[in-house]
C-alpha cells in the first residue's frame, strides 16, 4: 500500500474520531438557565477575542505571503498560507468544543466525578485529534502534490507564525484577567476565585480558552509540524524518498496509538483523575512503540533509526515524570512551597523559583542523553527522528492539556451558578489534575522543541552548506550572544505586557467595586464586558513587538553578519530558550498547585495569611507558566524556521561571507 495513502488515512481517522467525540460532548445537557447564561458570556468573549486576533493575523499572513511569493517561491507562499490556516483552524475547533464542554462538565459533576471527567476528557480529545489530524493532513497533501520537502517547509513556517501570535496573545489575555481577578477578588475583597461578583471572572474564564486551548493548540501544532518536516528534509538527503516517508508514517502510528490510548482514560474506583490521564499517556507510549516497529519493518528502515525513535519517546516520558514530580499537588516539593507561604509571599516566591531552577536539570539531562543516543544510532537524522518519537503521542498529550482549562472553567461555572460545595469540590479535584496535566504537556512541548530545533538547525546547515561552527570566529560568537539574548528579552516583553495590562484590569475591578452600589453584597451585576475589552485590546497590542522581533532579528543577523553568525545565533537561542522555558513552566505550575494545596484546608486554608501569600506566588507564576514559558519554545522554532526559509535570500545578499 502507498505510504502516503496510509498517512492520509491516519489523518482522516484522527479528524473523524475527533468529530465523534465532539458529538458525544454536545449531546450532554448544558444545565440550568444560569449555567447556560454564563457559558454564553464566556463563548461571546472568546469569539470576540479570536475574531480580532485572526483579523490582525490575516494581515500579517498576507504580507509575509507576498514577501515569500516575490523573493522566495510562490509555491512556498501557498504552503505558508495553508499552514497558517490549518494552525488557526485547529485552535478554533479546540476552543469551540472547550466552550461547549466546560458547562457540560459542570453539569455532569452533579452526577459524580466519573461522568464529569468523561465529558471534560472527550472535550480535550477533540483538540488533541484536531491538532495531529490537520497537521498530518496538510503535510501529506502538500508533499503528495509538490514532492519537494523544501516547499513543505513553508507549511511549518505558517504554523509557527500563527503559533507565536496565538500563544503570546492568548497568554497575555488569560494572565491579565487571572491576575486582576486574583489580586482584587481573593486578596483585597476576600471572595472566592470564581465569585460572580468579581468583574473579571468572565474575562478569566475566557482567557482559559483563548490562551490554554486555542493558544496551546497552535503551539503544539507548530512543534509537531516542525519536527516532522525537519526529519523529512534531513531524511531525503540521507535515504532519499524513504527518509521522507518514515516521519510521516511514524506520525500516523502516533495518531492510531493516541486513539487507542484514549480508551484507557477512565477513572477507577477511588482513583485520582490524574492517574487516569497518566494511564492513557503510558498506554499510548506502549502502543506507539509497537506500531513504530511495524512501520520500520514495512519501510525496511534500519533498526538503529527505530531505536532513535524510542530514545525520543523515553526522553518525553522522563520529562513528563519530572514535570509531574516538580508540579503535582501530591508531591512533597509543592507542599514545601505551600508551607513556605506561612512566612509570607517572599519565601514562597523564592522557594518556587529555586525549585523551578532545579527542575531544569533532569529534563535537560534527559534531552542530552536522548540526543547522544540518537546521534550514535543514526547521526543527525536520528536526532530529528527522536523529536518525532517524543511528539508522536501529541494526540494524547494535547487531549490531557485541553482537559485542564475545560475543568478550570467548569469549576468557575459551578461557583457562579451556586451549585453547592459538593459539586465545587468535585470540580476542584478535576482541576488539580488538570493543572498537572497542563504542566506535563508544557514539559513535553519544550523537550520536543529542543530536539526539533536541533533538527531545524541541521536543516539550516544543510541548506547553507555549513559544515561546522567556529566559536573563535568573532561573527559567530556575536551571533551566539544575540541569539542567547533573545529568549530572556522576549520573556521580559511578554511578562511586562501582562503587567501593564493587569494594572489596567486591577484599576477597573477596584473602580467597579467602589462605584457600583450593592456589587459586593450581590445586589448588582458587574460590567463583565468592560474587563473582557481591556484584556482583548491589551493582549493584541502587547504581542506585536515580541512577535515581530522573533521574525526580524534572525533574518537581520544573517544579512548583516553572514550565514555562520546566523548559525551561532540559532545555537545561542536554543540553549537559553530551553532553560527559560523549563524554568518558567515548572515554577509556575508549582506555585499554582501550592496555592491549591492551601485552599484544600492545609496551613490555614482559604482566607488565611498563608493563602494570601500563596495567591501572590501564583500571580507571579501565572505569566511564567501560561505566557512567557510556553511562548519560548514557539519562539526558538520560529527563529529556526525563519533562518531556513530565508536562507536562499540571505546567501545572496549577506554582507559578511
Amino acid at each position: 500500500m502507498d505510504p502516503l495513502l496510509l498517512s492520509l488515512l491516519a489523518a482522516l481517522v484522527s479528524i473523524f474520531v475527533g468529530l465523534y467525540f465532539y458529538k458525544r460532548v454536545n449531546d450532554h445537557d448544558p444545565g440550568t438557565p444560569r449555567m447556560v447564561e454564563i457559558a454564553g458570556a464566556i463563548s461571546e468573549g472568546a469569539r470576540a477575542f479570536l475574531k480580532r486576533q485572526y483579523m490582525t493575523l490575516a494581515i500579517f499572513v498576507v504580507v509575509v505571503g507576498i514577501i515569500l511569493t516575490f523573493f522566495i517561491d510562490v509555491n512556498m507562499a501557498i504552503a505558508y498560507v495553508i499552514g497558517a490556516v490549518c494552525s488557526g483552524l485547529a485552535g478554533l475547533l479546540g476552543m469551540d468544543v472547550a466552550i461547549k464542554a466546560n458547562v457540560r462538565t459542570a453539569n455532569a459533576s452533579r452526577k459524580g466525578i466519573n461522568q464529569a471527567f468523561k465529558v471534560a476528557f472527550y472535550g480535550g480529545a477533540v483538540m488533541g485529534l484536531a491538532v495531529v489530524g490537520l497537521a498530518l493532513l496538510g503535510i501529506t497533501v502538500l508533499y503528495w502534490i509538490y514532492k519537494d520537502v523544501n516547499i513543505v517547509l513553508g507549511f511549518s513556517f505558517g504554523a509557527s507564525s500563527i503559533a507565536l501570535f496565538a500563544k503570546a496573545g492568548g497568554g497575555i489575555y488569560t494572565k491579565t484577567a487571572d491576575i486582576g481577578a486574583d489580586l482584587v477578588g481573593k486578596v483585597e475583597m476576600n471572595i472566592p476565585e470564581d465569585d460572580p461578583r468579581n468583574p473579571a471572572v468572565i474575562a478569566d474564564n475566557v482567557g482559559d480558552n483563548v490562551g490554554d486551548v486555542a493558544g496551546m493548540g497552535a503551539d503544539i501544532f507548530d512543534s509537531y509540524v516542525a519536527s516532522i518536516i525537519a526529519a523529512m528534509i534531513l531524511g531525503v538527503e540521507i535515504m532519499e524518498i524513504k527518509g521522507a516517508l518514515f516521519p510521516l508514517l511514524l506520525a500516523a502510528a502516533g495518531i492510531l496509538a493516541s486513539v487507542i490510548g484514549m480508551y484507557f482514560v477512565k477513572i477507577r474506583k477511588k482513583e485520582h483523575p490524574g492517574a487516569a490521564l497518566n494511564r492513557g499517556t503510558f498506554s499510548t507510549c506502549i502502543v506507539f512503540a509497537i506500531l513504530a516497529y511495524l512501520v520500520s519493518i514495512f519501510l525496511g528502515v534500519d533498526i538503529n533509526i527505530y531505536l532513535a525513535t524510542i530514545a525520543g519517546l523515553v526522553a518525553g516520558v522522563v520529562i513528563g515524570i519530572t514535570t509531574d514530580y516538580f508540579t503535582s499537588i501530591d508531591r512533597p516539593l509543592v507542599k514545601n512551597i505551600a508551607e513556605s507561604a506561612k512566612t509570607g509571599a517572599a519565601i514562597n516566591i523564592l522557594s518556587g523559583f529555586s525549585f523551578g531552577l532545579i527542575s531544569v536539570a533532569p529534563p535537560v539531562i534527559g534531552i542530552c542523553i536522548a540526543m547522544v543516543i540518537a546521534w550514535n544510532l543514526a547521526g543527525i537524522y536520528g536526532i530529528s527522528i527522536a523529536a518525532i518519537g517524543m511528539l508522536s503521542i501529541t494526540g494524547m498529550i494535547v487531549s490531557s492539556d485541553a482537559y485542564g482549562p475545560i475543568v478550570d472553567n467548569a469549576k468557575g461555572i459551578a461557583e457562579q451558578s451556586h451549585l453547592g460545595e459538593k459539586i465545587i469540590a468535585i470540580a476542584d479535584q478535576l482541576d488539580a489534575a488538570g493543572n498537572t496535566a497542563k504542566a506535563v504537556t508544557k514539559g513535553f512541548a519544550i523537550g520536543a522543541a529542543a530536539l526539533t530545533v536541533l533538527a531545524l538547525f541541521a536543516a539550516y546547515a544543510e541548506i547553507t552548506e555549513i559544515s561546522s561552527i567556529d566559536l573563535m570566529n568573532p561573527y559567530v560568537i556575536t551571533g551566539a550572544f544575540i541569539g542567547a539574548m533573545m529568549p530572556p528579552l522576549l520573556c521580559a516583553l511578554l511578562i511586562l505586557g501582562v503587567g501593564k495590562n493587569a494594572f489596567k484590569m486591577v484599576e477597573e475591578i477596584r473602580r467597579q467595586f467602589k462605584e457600583i452600589p450593592g456589587l459586593m453584597k450581590g445586589k448588582a451585576k458587574p460590567d463583565y464586558a468592560r474587563c473582557v475589552d481591556i484584556a482583548t485590546k491589551g493582549a493584541l497590542k502587547e504581542l506585536i513587538l515580541p512577535s515581530i522581533l522573533s521574525l526580524v532579528v534572525p533574518v537581520a543577523t544573517g544579512f548583516l553578519l553572514g550565514k555562520y553568525a546566523l548559525g551561532g545565533f540559532l545555537a545561542g537561542s536554543i540553549l537559553t530558550g530551553i532553560i527559560f522555558a523549563l524554568l518558567m513552566a515548572n515554577a509556575g505550575g508549582a506555585w499554582d498547585n501550592a496555592k491549591k494545596y492551601i485552599e484544600e484546608g492545609n496551613f490555614g486554608g482559604k482566607g488565611s495569611e498563608a493563602h494570601k501569600a500563596a495567591v501572590v506566588g501564583d500571580t507571579v507564576g501565572d505569566p511564567f507558566k501560561d505566557t512567557a514559558g510556553p511562548s519560548i519554545n514557539t519562539l526558538i522554532t520560529v527563529m529556526s524556521l525563519s533562518a531556513s526559509v530565508f536562507a536562499p535570500l540571505i546567501l545572496k545578499y549577506m554582507l559578511i561571507r
